[in-house]
């Protein structure tokens, strides 16, 4: 739902990463009591690096990212992402906490994850692999490196580490990954280092990996996927690496070879019975998906050129359409939809999107006909409910579409498109108080300081009651947590 979301984000890489070591330094900092730096060590801190510790690092880094970097809340991408998390999880034994994940809008071939069960993938990924099980080969390797306490257990044994001597690790491990020519490359994939291990200077050990492969495997063959997943999603990325001219991810570069690796993989599962060898691919929902972000968060034209080259699908002919609209191709877009519905009118994510694409341009009978065909077909989609929403609030029915914003929020509570349309409405309908604390939402969520602190102004003047005042607190904290990593 956020359109501000574009695949041109502004920050470079090489500025993220710069200001990603300030910010991991300063999460460090809150982390470590206050100590007299000569003579300061890890042991003063992280001797005793528990469960409440790694919830504690993994909180303050998420809330890093999402300070930094565009995170996608598409709820039809975003479920399908939990999905596979969720199998994988099912599958794996019990943790002390619980896992997230978030996408996030980037076109490089990278996943992470941090201690504390915080997993990271950015479209980049999810567009590159072929099948289900090489994103789920991915995610279930991160997840191996969280639940084998990588991380953990290298800050535990980093204990003679001076605290100043952690810091120049840690600029070298986030800084020092450049080309010859001096222009930085991504960390790469699978690397639940990318993030976590290079920025805590906790490199992952060739024994890590190893063991996060032998893991992953078991993880990703025990939810029922294809066990090659796993060893296909190296072999993808590997190849894309060397086809675009960069240099090798140092995830396949300063650990084992990955041909090494491929082949331990695979003979790990040339052990595996056969019927679990030549399982079937189940690709349809993740296809899907690929087509909803490829048209929604890639460059335009250039995944206009791409469907172009497609076999002529329903679901193809709705990723010309969102493209072609956000070229401004008005009447091709229409005829886009048009046909896709024709040829797939049971089809929800159809519906919804031309629902939505009629809502913008205005035409609001079509729009209504079409929302409530999706909405029929799945009435748990928000992002149907979301424009249905708006269309309500549009036609004077303000208490219906607020119950509709209200749920959506209880699933996606951090969209900040959600709380702006949210909270406009609640100030059009008299409700200044919490028109003005949605809107200080949506500006918190989108990393905008100045509206997040106009509004949370505005509010405060209208505050009278004790759980007003309550709302008030519970949105400065959230404020603060974030603004440690505002520029």
């Amino acid at each position: 739902m956020k359109k501000a979301l574009q695949h041109n984000h502004t920050m470079t890489q090489t500025s993220f990463w710069k200001n990603l070591l300030c910010a991991f330094v300063a999460v460090l900092f809150i982390l470590l009591p206050p100590v007299h730096l000569a003579k300061a060590n890890i042991l003063d801190t992280f001797g005793k690096f528990g469960v409440k510790d790694e919830v504690e690092l993994g909180k303050k880094f998420s809330i890093l990212i999402k300070s930094r970097m565009p995170i996608l809340e598409d709820p039809e991408i975003v479920s399908y992402v939990e999905g596979v998390l969720d199998r994988l999880q099912a599958n794996i034994p019990p943790q002390p906490f619980p896992f997230e994940i978030n996408v996030i809008v980037n076109d490089t071939l990278n996943a992470f994850a941090v201690p504390g069960g915080y997993v990271f993938v950015h479209t980049g990924m999810l567009l590159e692999m072929e099948h289900e099980s090489e994103l789920a080969g991915v995610l279930a390797h991160e997840l191996a490196h969280i639940t084998q306490r990588h991380i953990a257990k290298r800050i535990e044994k980093s204990q003679k580490v001076q605290l100043m001597s952690l810091v120049g690790m840690l600029a070298g491990a986030v800084l020092g990954a450049t080309t010859e020519s001096g222009s930085e490359v991504t960390s790469g994939l699978i690397t639940g280092s990318m993030a976590a291990g290079q920025a805590a200077l906790l490199n992952y050990s060739r024994e890590d990996e190893r063991e996060a492969d032998q893991m992953g495997l078991i993880y990703l063959t025990d939810a029922g996927y294809n066990p090659n997943g796993l060893s296909n999603s190296f072999e993808k990325i590997r190849r894309r690496k060397w086809e675009s001219g960069s240099n090798m991810p140092s995830y396949l570069s300063t650990h084992p070879a990955v041909e090494e690796r491929q082949d331990y993989l695979a003979g790990r599962v040339a052990s595996l019975p056969k019927d679990i060898q030549s399982r079937p691919e189940d690709d349809i929902r993740f296809k899907r998906v690929q087509i909803l972000v490829r048209s929604r968060f890639t460059d335009p034209n250039t995944a206009l050129t791409y469907f172009s080259k497609q076999e002529q699908t329903p679901i193809i002919l709705m990723g010309r359409g969102i493209a072609a609209a956000r070229v401004n191709k008005v009447k091709e877009a229409a005829e886009y939809f048009d046909k896709a519905v024709k040829n797939a009118p049971k089809d929800y994510l159809i519906l919804r999107e031309a629902g939505r694409f009629h809502y913008t341009k205005g035409d609001t009978n079509k729009a209504i006909f079409l929302l409530q065909k999706a909405a029929v077909r799945n009435p748990e989609d928000l992002m149907t409910l979301f424009f249905y929403a708006r269309l309500l609030n549009d036609k004077g029915d303000s208490k219906s579409a607020g119950s509709y914003y209200q749920k959506i929020l209880r699933k996606l509570p951090e969209d900040s498109e959600v709380h702006f349309f949210y909270g406009k409405m609640l100030g059009q309908s008299g409700d200044q108080f919490n028109g003005h604390l949605h809107l200080a939402y949506s500006a918190l969520y989108r990393n905008d300081p100045k509206k997040t602190a106009y509004h949370i102004k505005k509010a405060e003047a209208l505050a009278t009651t004790q759980e007003q005042t309550s709302a008030l607190e519970l949105i400065k904290k959230q404020r603060d947590e974030r603004a440690a990593y505002w520029e």
